[in-house]
């Protein structure tokens, strides 16, 4: 051994006990750090725009006042009596009610080179492809992993998603419904952005958010509730919603919307994230009946009630817009709410055979000839809820 050699191995034995406890306590006071870096990556851009660059583009509207948006009706976002109380408790009790108990099933159907007369494709929660009348529209696409402003923090998916985005035939335009980032995800219109030549058409506010991701200016339309536009031969009407929108911290900084989409031969509604309103009549009367409507059924819970519809909310909606068929989304692809996993698709299900209305039910991937709707098969019921599993588990059996 070198006289080197022998002068670092004492100087191990003597100081390697504080090195180590140094490193340590450096270790777990990194790991919290870069946590919250990697937390926090992408945050801003994520989070879309201020309300200092909203301004210009939202003040004009009639329904913007007192520094936000407002619904035609009073909407509280939750009940204010002993609602935190009974959330923290479903919180603690039920927060996994939503999660399947099994693999969710997924398909995907193959797309034809020329858009159909009346097809539409669930990709899961919010996001479908409609064909009509020869064009392509694209509701709420979320590709991405986690609907969260953060990579590590925020719901994730419960299935993935069935069609990759390079699969997707060309889409004429997007249509969003709110900022909301279950419907509204960077990732996926970063990607529409390069490799898609598609028309956003947006709700007031959101376009600004759209600009700071450097979509072109020529590439976005921005309406207010009734306001429309035409892609080709479609006529796309921004209409009434009961929701709210944001980010972050600040809230109804954006409009948020469903659409009354007509093409020379047919007409279809996006419900988008919607309270049950009496709107939905007045849209009826005046833009439908609709050959099929895409509405909400999920996420629904007491407390926020008044920004949520229900599913027999949904199929009451459905009658108002004189829709014809109906396909039921807001569900199965992010725990939002405490329901059980396949609950809102059930609850949907005995509405709509109570009031005659006929559903179309894909499996994610799945792609539906709205003019000769297939019957329904249930692939839901045994995917079952992780609750149920747990509930019936041996270990719980045993206790």
């Amino acid at each position: 051994m070198t006289a080197f050699a022998a002068r670092a191995g004492m100087l191990d034995l003597v100081v390697s006990p504080a090195l180590r406890r140094t490193a340590v306590a450096a270790a777990v006071l990194a790991w919290p750090v870069s946590w919250v870096v990697r937390a926090a990556w992408g945050l801003p851009n994520a989070l879309g725009a201020s309300q200092r660059q909203l301004r210009p583009t939202v003040t004009a509207s009639e329904h913007y006042y007192d520094g936000k948006f407002h619904n035609t009706l009073p909407t509280p976002a939750l009940k204010p009596a002993n609602a935190r109380d009974g959330l923290l408790r479903q919180w603690h009790e039920q927060r996994h009610n939503g999660h399947p108990g099994a693999e969710v099933p997924l398909t995907r159907d193959e797309f034809p080179v020329q858009a159909g007369e009346l097809a539409v494709t669930w990709f899961g929660h919010a996001s479908a492809l409609l064909e009509i009348d020869g064009q392509r529209v694209l509701f709420d696409p979320v590709w991405g992993e986690r609907v969260s402003p953060s990579p590590t923090l925020g719901p994730t998916r419960l299935h993935p998603n069935p069609v990759p985005l390079e699969a997707l035939p060309p889409v004429d335009v997007v249509v969003i419904s709110h900022d909301h980032y279950d419907h509204l995800d960077l990732p996926t219109v970063q990607w529409l952005l390069r490799r898609s030549g598609a028309v956003f058409v947006v709700p007031l506010g959101i376009g600004v958010h759209l600009r700071t991701w450097e979509v072109p200016e020529d590439r976005i339309v921005e309406l207010d509730w009734n306001g429309s536009t035409t892609v080709g031969e479609l006529t796309l009407t921004c209409t009434e919603a009961r929701h709210f929108s944001g980010r972050f911290f600040a809230r109804d900084t954006t409009l948020w919307a469903s659409w009354a989409i007509a093409g020379p031969r047919h007409r279809v509604f996006f419900g988008g994230d919607t309270g049950y309103t009496p709107a939905f009549a007045e849209i009826g009367a005046r833009l439908g009946p609709f050959d099929l409507t895409i509405l909400p059924v999920g996420a629904y819970n007491e407390a926020w009630h008044a920004i949520h519809m229900d599913p027999e909310e949904a199929v009451r909606a459905h009658g108002d817009l004189g829709g014809r068929v109906m396909l039921p989304i807001h569900w199965a692809t992010f725990n939002l709410a405490f329901h059980r996993w396949a609950e809102p698709v059930q609850r949907a299900l005995v509405a709509a055979e109570r009031s005659g209305v006929q559903l179309v039910v894909p499996k994610p991937g799945g792609r539906v000839d709205v003019l000769d709707p297939p019957d329904l098969k249930d692939w839901w019921t045994s995917v079952g809820s992780q609750s149920d599993a747990e509930h019936h588990s041996p270990e719980t059996a045993d206790r």
